[in-house]
């Protein structure tokens, strides 16, 4: 019988399998770090159940629960991949969280001094791309399917993850954005772009929503392009009430992901919870 040891060589064949799968690359990159993390605690010896136990223990005193449970996702697959699955082992179970913490999400209010200070400090471009982001919740690297032809359309179809899906432009977002086209003389293609006509970078983004912080007196650790969606989706859900539909506008394969994105804050929590009136 051989020994199960991970090499380089593995690791690789490992990588094509979910190139081939088609993965997306960022999932593909995680993977394979996650992996070699592990054959580096391995130290390149042979792997036995034990050692994977052990490996679980040792994430769990230096991570976080779900953070724990994505490395494992991670090894699992490549055991599987290799047809070691006497080695797999289960994920870590945790409580969901029923409320989030306030100093973390971005609220409505939060969001227009964001916008009325990005006019201000950078010119119509950052506002836009903070209401287009917001309005739409779309990811910030799928800004680069909101096209002059989709905003005419009133709708863009957005491909990402290996999937596709349509989102809608709404009428005064498509006004604003057809009007920046004409000003920026952008007659077709993506409207938000460098100098250069390539797609904005999400560091270049983050950098400047980042700048907007203390004139629009929001806590830095609010402000970045994710929290948009997030705030997208909290006021939809506010409004429909359907997970399933808010699912499928977000991209989302499964709703578990999306419930994430729905909780409502400590004080939110707080308030439903005296308005049941139960003490007497």
């Amino acid at each position: 019988m051989y020994k199960k040891v991970l090499t380089e060589e593995i690791i690789s064949k490992f990588k094509e399998h979910l190139i081939l799968e088609e993965r997306s690359a960022a999932t593909t990159q995680k993977y394979i770090r996650d992996v070699k993390t592990f054959a580096d605690y391995t130290a390149r010896n042979e792997i036995t159940k034990e050692t994977v136990i052990d490996y679980k223990k040792h994430l769990q005193e230096n991570y976080a629960v779900r953070s724990v449970n994505s490395m494992l996702a991670s090894i699992n697959s490549l055991f599987s991949f290799l047809g070691w699955n006497d080695l797999r082992v289960k994920s870590l179970k945790f409580q969901r969280k029923i409320y989030c913490s306030e100093e973390k999400e971005l609220t409505k209010a939060e969001y227009e001094r964001l916008c009325r200070v990005a006019e201000k400090k950078h010119g119509g471009r950052l506002n836009l791309i903070i209401q287009t982001i917001c309005s739409t919740g779309i990811r910030v690297s799928e800004l680069k399917f909101i096209t002059v032809e989709a905003v005419k359309q009133g709708e863009a179809t957005v491909n990402c993850k290996g999937k596709s899906r349509s989102v809608f432009i709404i009428r005064d977002l498509q006004k604003k954005l057809l009007r920046y086209a004409v000003e920026k003389k952008i007659k077709s293609g993506m409207i938000f772009v460098t100098r250069t006509g390539k797609p904005l970078s999400r560091t270049n983004i983050w950098r400047e929503m980042k700048s907007l912080c203390k004139d629009a007196d929001v806590n830095p650790e609010k402000v970045f392009s994710h929290n948009l969606r997030h705030l997208f989706a909290r006021t939809f859900y506010g409004i429909e009430k359907d997970i399933a539909k808010l699912a499928d506008i977000l991209g989302h394969s499964s709703i578990d992901t999306t419930r994430i994105y729905i909780i409502s804050t400590g004080t939110e929590h707080r308030k439903r919870m005296e308005n049941m009136h139960l003490i007497i």
